[in-house]
């Protein structure tokens, strides 16, 4: 049986969706999965032996150009990706829905459009699955994959996963230490208010015994780092990383501190100690707690179909809250 995942974007969102590769192969090892996402996250994929071929798209080019000749170009490349038995669309968008209807030579796999971001998205799919969108997105994606197939999966495996995050080489990153604790900040994010300030973050720094490096991915990330170090000068920034780079650094690291973003959740496919502050995104939504990957929540009542951007609330997370955990985490770590 040779079946594709469509997940297109984001880093996150695909993190969370490849746990669901080694539960299709504990249930049924002969099975061929090919994935299907963005040309720009195609590293996360790279290397992963459960994956039988990455195929990549380029949307995010075609509007960027806003060109409909971009656009057909890569339906065409689409229709040359091969067809499938089955193809299960874990994205739940229009795009993606197309996507999988054109590959598919037999059964269209998706939510229900009950339980969709863009419930138009479920015209294009053969069998439906309804599960509600506010549900916890790891258990949503392993629910739809294990209806899809016919499996029986138990919530303490998730808790067992194995990593599956593979980099290329391993990546010697300038002011690793090899004598200390290496703590990895991630402070940027998509947008603002999902950023803990830059204060909370010095405050941390300062209580911790540890070697501090500070990732980021664009300009105003960049900024974020460098204001960081100007009140804390001991501090590492990274240059600028690739994708693969960035699995490799955080693979090596001893703890990640960062927000509700992409590069946070690399650390979750890595069984990799991680700290992610939630403040107007649902923590209880957006991953998987586990001994390893905590979590803490501010105040905030958060809807997860409507996400309130002036919700700033994550800088009401106390410093020294963090600060506890990251000690428990580091002296387990020993």
């Amino acid at each position: 049986m040779k079946i594709a995942i469509v997940k297109l974007s984001a880093i996150g969102d695909i993190v969370n969706a490849m746990v669901v590769l080694q539960f299709i192969k504990k249930n049924n090892p002969k099975i061929k999965i090919d994935w299907v996402v963005e040309k720009a996250y195609e590293e996360l994929l790279s290397n992963n032996p459960s994956i039988n071929k990455v195929h990549t798209v380029n949307f995010k080019l075609a509007k960027q150009k806003k060109s409909l000749l971009v656009f057909f170009k890569e339906i065409k490349k689409i229709r040359q990706f091969g067809k499938f038995d089955l193809v299960i669309d874990m994205q739940g968008l229009i795009k993606s829905a197309f996507v999988s209807r054109i590959i598919s030579s037999n059964e269209t796999f998706g939510f229900h459009r009950s339980s969709s971001r863009e419930s138009i998205s479920s015209i294009f799919y053969s069998r439906k699955f309804k599960m509600d969108y506010k549900e916890n997105i790891i258990l949503r994606n392993l629910s739809l994959v294990a209806n899809s197939l016919d499996f029986i999966f138990k919530k303490n495996e998730i808790q067992n996963k194995e990593p599956f995050l593979y980099p290329s080489k391993k990546y010697i990153a300038s002011g690793f230490s090899k004598s200390m604790k290496n703590i990895i900040l991630i402070p940027g994010a998509s947008h603002p208010s999902k950023c803990y300030p830059i204060e909370g973050y010095v405050k941390v720094i300062k209580k911790i015994d540890a070697n501090f490096i500070i990732i980021w991915g664009n300009d105003s990330e960049k900024l974020i780092a460098e204001n960081i170090k100007k009140l804390y000068p001991s501090v590492n920034i990274s240059k600028k990383i690739s994708l693969d780079e960035l699995i490799s650094l955080i693979k090596q690291s001893d703890l990640i501190i960062g927000s509700d973003t992409g590069p946070s959740h690399i650390s979750w496919g890595l069984n990799v100690p991680s700290i992610i502050l939630f403040g107007c995104t649902p923590g209880y939504r957006n991953t998987y707690e586990t001994k390893l990957n905590k979590i803490i929540n501010s105040d905030s009542i958060v809807n997860p179909l409507k996400i309130n951007k002036n919700d700033y609330s994550i800088s009401k997370i106390n410093a020294n809250e963090i600060v506890k955990i990251a000690a428990l985490i580091l002296s387990n770590s020993k």
